[in-house]
Order: C-alpha cells, then sequence, then structure tokens
C-alpha cells in the first residue's frame, strides 16, 4: 500500500462519463444501474491498480455556484441531468459509504473547487496526488507532487498527465491551462473567451507573454490582427480565466486523516451489489483475490481493517474403501435423495463427486486416473446415479450428462436443476452461476476454490432445491418446471450428444460457390465507384458513398460516416450500388458464418454438428443454440436456405423429418384474444393471412391478390410484435400514412386482438409481469421507465410475451412427449435440431410412417387450444430438399 499517496476522485466527471459510455442497464426491479455500475467498476480498478494510502471522492452540490455571480450564462449550455442518471448519484454515495471512503460536497462550489483544496492541502502535507477524472480543468493542478488520470473512451482507457505531458500534449505549462481557457474558451463550460482566438493562436500568445494579464499590457505589442481581437474584450478574457481557475481554498472542514482509507466494508458493499444485482463485481468481491492482499499474479488487491466476508463452510469426508462407498449408497438410499456435484470438464472427464445426503456431511469420492465405471469411486457414482429411485439434484445437469456420459453412466433419476429453477424464477438474470444463485436465494457466500468449495456446493444444491421448489410453488411455476424444463435438460443432452451429419463435401462447394458471388458482386461495386477500394472497410466504403458519390449522410461515428445495414437499406433506393454492397454483405457473412464457420465446428470423430442448446437465455423461454447458432441462417435467401442442404442423415437408409407449427403465435393469439375473426378463421381451416388481406382491404376472398395478403402477412406479425406504422412502413415500403390505415382497419376488423393487447398491458403494470399459457413468468420493470423508448419496449413485451412465451412452451412440451414415445417405442430415430418452431428428426426409413403419426399427435395435441394446432411435416434427402407429405 502506498501509504503517501492520495487519490482524489471528481465524482460528477466520473458517474456522468459512466452514464453515457454504457447502455442504460437496469436490475429486475427496475432501478436504472448503468453510470452507478461503471462508476463503481472503475473506482475499484484504480484502487486495485494503485493501492493508495488515502482516498477523497468530490461531487458537485446544486447547479448554481459562485462563479454564476460573475457570469450567469456559466455552463448555461448544459443539458439538464436525465432523470435515468439523478437517482445514480444517491446510489453511488451509498457505494461509497460501503466502501469506506468519505465524499465532499458544498453548497455553491463545484467539484473542482473541493479537488483543489483537498490537493492543496495534501501537498502540503507532503502527499503524492493523484487525480481521477474526465475533465481537462483538472490538469491546472499538475505539479511535481500531483498528477492527473484522465479518462478517456468513455470510462475505458485512462491518460496519465505530469508536468512533462501537459507541455508535450498543450504547449503550455499546467498553471497556463487557465490562460489558455480564458483565450480560447470552453464551450462545454459556456466560457466565452476571445472570440477568433483558437488553440493554436492560445498557445502561441502564451509561449510569448505568459498569462492573459500579460498579454493584455502587451496588446500595443501585438500584430494588428491579434489586436483587434483582442481590443474590448480584455475583460471577457479575464473573466474567462476567472471562471476556469480552480480555486483551493474553499471554507471546508476537512482532516487528511479521514481519507486514511482502510479497506471497504465488505458485508454492506455485498448486500448493495446483491440488491443492484451486479453479479460481476459481486463475484469479484466474493472471490478470495477480493479480499486478499495479493493474488498469484502479483496484482494488489484489498484488505479491510473489518473482517472478510464470512465464507459458507461445510464439512465433508474422503471416501477411498469400497466398504466407504457401498455405505454412502446405503445413506443415499435411506435418505432417497442426493445432491450431486461433479468436478470435471466436457470431453476431459471428472475429477472428483461430491455428494450432498441429508443429514450426513458431504462425500468426497476422487476420481483416479484410469478409473472406470466398473471399480472405484466411478462404480459408486454409477450406482447412484443409475439407481431411478435416489432422487438427483444438480446445478446445470445438461453438463452432468455430459460429464456422465464420457464415464459410460447414463443418468436417471433426475429431480431437480438448481440453475433451470433459477431461470424460472428470474428469466432476465444474465447468467446463472451457483455462486450467485446461493448468495440470493440463501444469503451465503460460498468459497472460491479447493475441496472446502467444491463441497459447500454440493450442500448449497441440496438447501437450494427446496429454497428454490418452494418459491416455484408459490409462483405456480412448478408444474413448468416438472412437465416441462426439468424433463427437456435430459432431451437436450440427447440432441446435443446425437449431433446432426454434415455433409462436408457440400460445404466445400457452397463455400466456393459463395467466394465467387462475393468476387463477382465485388467487381460490379468497384466498377460503380470508379475504382477498387476496400469494400469490408466502412472508412473507405463511407469516402466511396458520401464524398464521391455524394449519397445522403443518416448517421455519423465518431471515426466517420456510417455505413450499417439500417444506414444502407435507407440508401437502397438512392443508387444502384447500395444495394449491390446490401448482397454482398449477406453473401460474405453466409460464407464466414455458416460454410467455413460449419466446417470448422464439424466434430472429426464422428462427423457431426454437437449444437449447444441453451435453456436459460432467453426471457420469453424459447431455446437458443450456440456452436453453431442455427436459429439465425438467413433463409429469406435462397443461398442462406441452400445452407441447409448441408444437414443429412448420419447413415444410408435413414431421411431427414422436420415438424413445424404452422402459424403457431397467430393461433396462440386468437386463443388469448377471442377474436371472433381469426378464431373463426382458424376453426375453418382458411389461410389467415388472406383472411386478414380481405378484411383490411375489403374484399373477397377470391380477390385478395399476393401482394394483398404479403402485406397481411407483414400486419398480423407485426402486430404480434408491437410493430408501429413508421415500422411496417419500412418494412413493406410504403408511406406511414398507408401503413397506418392497414393498422387501423386490422384493429377495426378485428377488436378482440385490440382488447387483448390494452388488456395485457394494463394488466402487466399492474402486476409487474406476464405471464405464458402454462405460468411462465416476465417480469417487465421497463413498463415503469420514465424513458420513452424504454417503456415502449415494454409494453411491447408485454404484449408478445405471453403469445413467443407460450409457443415456446408448447415446442418444449411436445420435445419432451415426443422423446418419451420414440424411448417406450424403441426407435431408433433421434431428435437432432429444433430452430424456433421446427424440429428435425434423422429417421431409418423403415420408422417414417408411424414416426409421422407419432410426431403429429404429440405436436398437435401438446395443449388444448381454442383454435387446432397444425403441424406441416416434410420429407427429404436433406434438410433444404424436404417436401410436404
Amino acid at each position: 500500500m502506498s501509504l503517501d499517496t492520495l487519490i482524489v476522485i471528481d465524482g460528477n466527471s466520473l458517474i456522468h462519463r459512466a452514464f453515457h459510455a454504457i447502455p442504460l442497464l437496469s436490475n429486475s426491479q427496475g432501478v436504472i444501474t448503468n453510470a452507478v455500475y461503471g462508476f463503481t467498476n472503475m473506482i475499484l480498478k484504480v484502487l486495485k491498480e494503485q493501492d493508495p494510502g488515502l482516498v477523497a471522492v468530490a461531487f458537485d452540490k446544486g447547479k448554481v455556484t459562485f462563479r454564476h455571480q460573475d457570469f450567469a450564462d456559466y455552463k448555461g449550455t448544459r443539458k439538464a441531468t436525465p432523470d435515468e442518471l439523478r437517482p445514480q448519484f444517491i446510489l453511488a454515495k451509498e457505494i461509497l459509504k460501503a466502501m469506506r471512503i468519505p465524499y465532499f460536497e458544498l453548497e455553491g462550489y463545484e467539484a473542482d473547487d473541493l479537488i483543489g483544496t483537498i490537493v492543496n492541502q495534501a501537498e502540503a502535507s507532503g502527499l503524492n496526488i493523484l487525480i481521477l477524472t474526465g475533465d481537462r480543468d483538472a490538469l491546472q493542478l499538475v505539479s511535481p507532487k500531483t498528477r492527473v488520470m484522465l479518462t478517456r473512451k468513455g470510462i475505458t482507457e485512462i491518460e496519465l498527465f505530469d508536468e512533462g505531458k501537459v507541455w508535450d500534449r498543450f504547449g503550455v505549462t499546467p498553471g497556463q491551462i487557465v490562460d489558455l481557457k480564458g483565450l480560447q474558451g470552453d464551450p462545454s463550460d459556456n466560457i466565452p473567451g476571445v472570440p477568433g482566438i483558437g488553440e493554436k493562436t492560445a498557445v502561441a500568445l502564451l509561449k510569448d507573454y505568459g498569462s492573459v494579464e500579460g498579454i493584455i499590457e502587451k496588446i500595443e505589442h501585438l500584430p494588428p490582427r491579434f489586436q483587434k481581437l483582442l481590443r474590448g474584450k480584455e475583460d471577457q478574457a479575464i473573466l474567462s480565466k476567472k471562471l476556469a481557475t480552480i480555486i483551493r481554498d474553499v471554507p471546508m472542514e476537512l482532516d487528511l486523516s479521514q481519507c486514511s482509507w482502510r479497506g471497504p466494508d465488505h458485508q454492506r458493499l455485498l448486500e448493495i451489489f446483491k440488491e443492484l444485482e451486479f453479479k460481476s463485481l459481486i463475484k469479484q468481491l466474493t472471490s478470495e483475490q477480493g479480499t486478499a492482499k495479493s493474488s498469484r499474479e502479483g496484482k494488489k488487491k484489498f484488505e479491510s481493517d473489518l473482517p472478510p466476508l464470512e465464507t459458507y463452510q461445510a464439512g465433508y469426508q474422503t471416501v477411498t474403501s469400497q466398504e466407504d462407498f457401498d455405505e454412502v449408497l446405503v445413506q443415499a438410499s435411506h435418505a432417497g435423495r442426493a445432491a450431486v456435484f461433479l468436478d470435471g470438464v466436457r470431453g476431459k472427464g471428472i475429477r472428483a463427486v461430491y455428494l450432498a445426503v441429508p443429514g450426513q456431511d458431504v462425500y468426497l469420492l476422487t476420481v483416479k486416473p484410469g478409473d472406470d465405471s466398473s471399480h472405484g469411486s466411478l462404480s459408486a457414482l454409477k450406482a447412484l446415479c443409475e439407481n431411478e429411485a435416489i432422487k438427483k439434484y444438480f446445478h446445470d445437469a445438461k453438463d452432468a450428462i455430459w460429464l456422465l456420459h464420457h464415464h459410460g453412466i447414463k443418468l436417471q433419476g433426475l429431480a431437480f436443476d438448481t440453475m433451470v429453477a433459477a431461470y424460472l424464477l428470474n428469466p432476465a438474470a444474465s447468467h446463472y452461476d451457483l455462486t450467485d444463485i446461493a448468495l440470493e436465494h440463501l444469503g451465503i457466500v460460498l468459497p472460491p476454490e479447493g475441496e472446502t468449495a467444491m463441497a459447500a456446493r454440493a450442500e448449497a444444491i441440496l438447501r437450494l432445491t427446496e429454497e428454490l421448489f418452494k418459491k416455484l410453488v408459490q409462483r405456480e411455476e412448478d408444474r413448468l418446471f416438472i412437465e416441462v424444463e426439468l424433463p427437456l435438460v435430459a432431451v437436450l443432452a440427447e440432441m446435443e450428444m446425437a449431433g446432426v451429419a454434415v455433409d462436408k463435401q457440400e460445404l466445400k462447394e457452397i463455400s466456393a460457390e459463395l467466394h465467387h458471388s462475393t468476387e463477382a458482386l465485388a467487381a460490379k461495386i468497384h466498377e460503380l465507384a470508379g475504382e477498387n477500394f476496400n469494400i469490408n472497410s466502412p472508412k473507405q466504403l463511407g469516402q466511396i458513398l458520401f464524398d464521391k458519390l455524394k449519397l445522403p449522410v443518416y448517421k455519423k461515428t465518431r471515426t466517420g460516416y456510417s455505413t450499417d445495414a439500417e444506414v444502407l437499406e435507407k440508401l437502397a433506393e438512392e443508387h444502384e450500388i447500395v444495394d449491390l454492397l446490401l448482397q454482398y454483405r449477406q453473401m460474405a457473412k453466409l460464407k464466414s458464418t455458416y460454410a467455413d464457420g460449419l466446417a470448422a465446428l464439424v466434430d472429426p470423430q464422428t462427423g457431426c454438428l454437437h449444437s449447444t442448446f441453451h435453456q436459460t437465455v432467453t426471457a420469453t423461454g424459447r431455446l437458443s443454440s450456440a456452436e453453431p447458432n442455427l436459429q439465425n441462417i438467413p433463409i429469406r435467401l435462397a443461398s442462406g436456405r441452400r445452407i441447409r442442404k448441408v444437414f443429412i442423415p448420419r447413415q444410408k437408409g435413414n431421411l431427414i423429418l422436420t415438424a413445424d407449427y404452422s402459424q403457431i403465435e397467430l393461433r396462440i393469439l386468437a386463443h388469448m384474444s377471442q377474436d371472433k375473426s381469426f378464431l373463426d378463421a382458424f376453426r375453418q381451416g382458411q389461410d389467415i393471412h388472406t383472411r386478414t388481406a380481405s378484411e383490411v382491404f375489403g374484399v373477397p376472398l377470391d380477390q385478395v391478390t399476393p401482394e394483398m395478403r404479403n402485406r397481411a402477412k407483414a400486419v398480423n406479425f407485426g402486430i404480434v410484435y408491437g410493430i408501429s406504422d413508421f415500422g411496417l412502413a419500412r418494412d413493406l415500403k410504403v408511406s406511414r400514412q398507408e401503413a397506418k390505415s392497414y393498422i387501423e382497419n386490422f384493429f377495426a376488423r378485428c377488436p378482440g386482438v385490440r382488447h387483448y393487447i390494452d388488456r395485457v398491458i394494463r394488466e402487466a403494470r399492474e402486476r409487474g409481469y406476464v405471464t405464458t399459457l402454462l405460468n411462465r413468468r416476465r417480469y417487465l420493470p421497463e413498463l415503469f421507465s420514465k424513458n420513452f423508448n424504454i417503456r415502449n419496449f415494454g409494453e411491447r413485451a408485454a404484449m408478445n410475451t405471453p403469445i413467443q412465451g407460450s409457443a415456446a412452451d408448447i415446442i418444449k412440451l411436445a420435445m419432451v412427449k415426443i422423446s418419451k414415445e420414440l424411448k417406450e417405442r424403441d426407435f431408433a430415430t433421434q431428435m437432432v435440431l429444433q430452430v424456433h418452431d421446427e424440429l428435425i428428426f434423422d429417421a431409418p426409413e423403415a420408422e417414417i410412417e408411424p414416426l409421422i403419426v407419432l410426431v403429429r399427435d404429440c405436436m398437435q395435441n401438446a395443449l388444448t387450444l381454442d383454435v387446432p394446432l397444425v403441424v406441416d411435416i416434410k420429407l427429404g434427402p436433406n434438410w433444404y430438399e424436404t417436401k410436404p407429405i
């Protein structure tokens, strides 16, 4: 610890910069936290790196300062503090209290002045000072004892200024910074300076005359041009310098000893981080490195004169003999349940097993090199896991199934997954680590590493099972958990392990074709541009589109013109080069992400892609996939659809069968809204888009044109997703007024849908959440935001989540039922993929006919609605060439 170093932090500057650098974040209660999160992160980072002996923070207090007496328009151009930022100052100060860092504020003075006063006293006491700020005004305080850490690029980078660095950067001494501002002014503070004098001129004058006063005194000796600029502006220059000058003798009570930093109150800080849901900071605080003086890497860390966080301790017994293994199984059988924590890595296997049996210590079974499931610890684990009578509790059971599979062990009797349960209780969380869940639901801090830590995890799983299930029952989500989400864990694991076979040769051919397509498009683009350039360079592309071709500029970035997809789509009708650019990007992405990307992910041993299906990611309940993400193949493009051709059966004699829910979200909308028009259309088996077109455009069903149907389709799905007239106009490329008339006509003809939307938003505001047909909850704190855009998002989510979430519930329920039926009938068919509302099967030709009946029955009867669920089934040699049957 550097006992002779004081860090002084400009609280206002740091929190404002964090607010503008980080997108709006909120906890599950709707409290906006982006600024206080960035503020806290930056302070923690600097304290760790600098390890000071003293720390202080300064804040502005009130908008009016003594400077306004001299110049009423001081900071007059500053925008009002955003509503989302104002309450975060209170949170920041609460965090500072928990960190035991003093903060100072005084009516009539700015944070800069308090910093200047603190620095003045600290220098007199012989301390070294570091000022952390984003405000260049502080550079005037730089001295042999004081340096400034200036935040750049929001809060991600820091530039350190000493006297030499100030001179190198600005060409003046720190003391002349105020003179520089006196001459050139400062628009950010509305300091006028002298009109016509910029930085270059000001620096040149100061080099010759030293100060504003020195320049004015020698005004007769200045070149005529500068005399003209300065005459009549002398008082304004002196006033501007005065406004920019930080005073160093604020009448404030200051005892530097109160700035001595003794480390945080870990327990209080943990409570605040928990309340604000700062999971990464919780992890940092609760890790062993967070409280130790130093880590293996040698970085300095926090110490405190207060006790460190108490971590949860669990006693454990190491089991080594066969007699002891047998006793463990007897204890687990007697209890009828056990929590299992596997210490291992997927692909490498299990190193150790920790079993928490009710009423007993945790048992540690160490797996030795060469062990297999026929002897030793793995034998006992196999006996336990394959005994269906003993209920097993896991955290992330899907990963456990993979680990067990590595050793030839098949899990039976899975009775709880704390990760999946925690997801149902809070689907908006970013992740579901066991440490986070234990802290949130049990109020315990799990130790970070070692055998004691692993034992504590096993016991935490056991305790969490009871606690989380009790909360699921209270929320009436226990049926959803037991009948859908928990059995789905094993279904997804089986799908991942099975994988889907890939035609590598076809992938190569598609990659080659896409390469030729992109090359041809690039040649046309270069021809239209009149020169060769790097199409993938936003800077070069911007120069071609906006400097050379003079296309309208819609958006700029810090580095130049924006050429993102939104901008190019707006420009598509301005010049033919733009449409080619959009095509080029699509082809390039198809090649890199799919044609080449998929090839890299094919398992060389199985010849299959083993995509990971994520069950605890989306707030609506939909599944997502990764490595590869198969949900995002752009099937609207012919070349995108062709990517599906590489997905083939794993052996000769097999076929690919796909089963896709037809318009499931609109059918759910009909059921939930009870709109007569929708109900009638689906019950009669009419095409819903044709029916909507007939009603919106006021023509008979047999006179609906394809264009009318396409527009009606956009309206139907747009309504589900809460589309605006602006969004619909953009999608259909019609005027906003015309799009508005489509939406108005739709609601006039389908009043039940309008009433449903109004009701679900109203009830969401009353309860704070929405539910699906199977009672899946999604909390929507966005509904109560003062920010219009955030509130508008909340309303769209309120109307869409019950529909999209119910569709997710239904297909998950169908997957569980199909998997069960396939096992009971001893089918060789494997369910290999799930993409949105579609299931893909790899099936022997001999099983096709009964499989069609099985799949259709399970999917169409997964849940009874007031309209029929319809499933479209296709069959083919690969996913692309499937045909309706």
